[in-house]
């Protein structure tokens, strides 16, 4: 009989909104148990930083109640400018060896203290046949962010055993969902950040997050046409039709995505001129902000690379008795994250 792994719920806290995604794994397939997502108060988190970690709690306590979530064990992930994601090449080491090179380093390689950030890496192991030299994965993160959400997420009662960054928990749901390893760009747009995450032969080679995202759509549509912000943003979705504005929406649609698409164009041509051999084939767009109406039409035509919209539960098993496959479609692209974390084991 297959083995059940026990997993982390995983809680992906987004500026606009906490999604939560439940998944059971035996042998090889995961199950879908439960995912959900709730509006925060505007102005909680800023940036990846929590602002009013009182109200975030609640929001979070009252969605694992809703969803009748009992696992307390959480995985979440952060992004922003407390986080730096940078790859080194370095000489070969052992491991311990390699640990003291970095703590002892780490300071020319990001521009906190040392003494004010915590510090994890992976050696890529792509030292080849020639074994003299690695790239390392090094990942730093502000100490004062992290501990606040650690906080919070211990006050509503719940076990955070986890932190992860943003694009790597996309890359792994991505791979742990899809057989072929293929040379891909992931881009996930949510309401105030777009975060690209380019994966060649299995393994992530460009990672950045870009302050841009949906809410620049639906805030400029409400000023444009003078509607409330519910209003805008059923408008950016297509839910509600724009005949005698069309013109206006438009226009804002093309300026704000056209400089969406400049940087994901300049985080292709940047991977493309250092990896001439390896074209991406595809670009994997997740986040709300991916639900944008027309939006995957227009990068694909200004990319020229095909576009796939994400959903990391289309291999799953779903009981759609208890879950509806239809909520299940709508939600998928934004719960992208969630997931990413969600197929993380509970124990380490």
């Amino acid at each position: 009989m297959a083995k059940k792994e026990n997993l982390v719920t995983g809680v992906d806290i987004g500026s606009s909104a906490v999604k939560v995604c439940q998944l059971r794994k035996t042998g090889k397939s995961y199950s879908l148990i439960a995912l959900g997502s709730a509006a925060l108060p505007p102005g909680s988190v800023e940036d990846g930083v929590l602002q009013e970690p009182d109200e975030v709690g609640e929001v979070i306590a009252a969605l694992f109640k809703n969803l009748k979530i009992k696992n307390s064990k959480v995985g979440i992930s952060i992004s922003g400018y407390s986080v730096i994601v940078k790859k080194l090449n370095l000489e070969v080491m052992e491991e311990e060896e390699l640990f003291d090179h970095i703590t002892r380093e780490a300071e020319q390689y990001i521009p906190f203290d040392v003494d004010e950030v915590y510090l994890d890496f992976q050696d890529l192991q792509t030292s080849g046949e020639e074994g003299e030299r690695t790239d390392v994965m090094l990942v730093a993160a502000k100490k004062e962010v992290i501990d606040e959400y650690l906080i919070m997420l211990e006050e509503q009662k719940l076990q955070p055993v986890l932190v992860d960054v943003d694009g790597f928990a996309l890359e792994n749901i991505w791979e742990t969902t899809t057989d072929s390893i293929t040379n891909v760009a992931l881009v996930d747009i949510g309401a105030s950040k777009m975060n690209i995450n380019i994966i060649a032969d299995g393994a992530s080679v460009l990672a950045r997050d870009i302050v841009v995202g949906s809410d620049q759509l639906t805030e400029q549509i409400a000023n444009t046409l003078g509607v409330e912000y519910e209003e805008a943003e059923k408008i950016k979705l297509g839910r509600i039709p724009t005949d005698e504005n069309r013109k206006e929406v438009e226009d804002i649609f093309n300026q704000t995505c056209t400089q969406w698409v400049l940087e994901i164009k300049k985080a292709i041509d940047l991977y493309a001129g250092n990896h001439p051999d390896r074209p991406l084939e595809r670009l994997i767009l997740s986040g709300g902000g991916s639900k944008i109406k027309g939006l995957k039409s227009f990068i694909q035509k200004e990319t020229g690379i095909d576009v796939v919209s994400f959903n990391p539960f289309l291999k799953m098993k779903i009981n759609t008795k208890k879950i509806d496959p239809d909520y299940i479609d709508s939600i998928a692209p934004e719960m992208a994250i969630a997931a990413g974390l969600a197929i993380r084991p509970a124990s380490f």
